[in-house]
């Protein structure tokens, strides 16, 4: 999957993240970041890679987002793989 892709995925997690007041308040105490750092740091593909990383935590919520983003679990993996800081990235 090329980074691009990876990216645009990665933002549809924030914002189904985003957008359920328990997992936002989650990924926060989780991450540590504040509201903006969420504004601010939405271009970084590291940051978005732990977005990821937050959400593939779940399983319940990784079948809801796929469901609601029209992708398949592999492909969340796979946008993972893509992004800085996953085992799998490539320098």
């Amino acid at each position: 999957m090329i980074t691009a892709s990876a990216e645009t995925i990665a933002l549809r997690a924030l914002a189904f993240i985003a957008a359920d007041e328990r997992a936002l308040d989650s990924f926060l105490a989780v991450s540590g970041c504040s509201i903006d750092d969420l504004k601010s740091s939405a271009a970084d593909g590291a940051f978005l890679g732990g977005v990821l990383d937050f959400l593939l935590q779940d399983d319940e919520m990784i079948l809801d987002f796929c469901r609601s983003a029209g992708i398949e679990p592999t492909d969340l993996t796979r946008a993972r793989h893509a992004l800085p800081g996953s085992p799998g990235f490539d320098f």
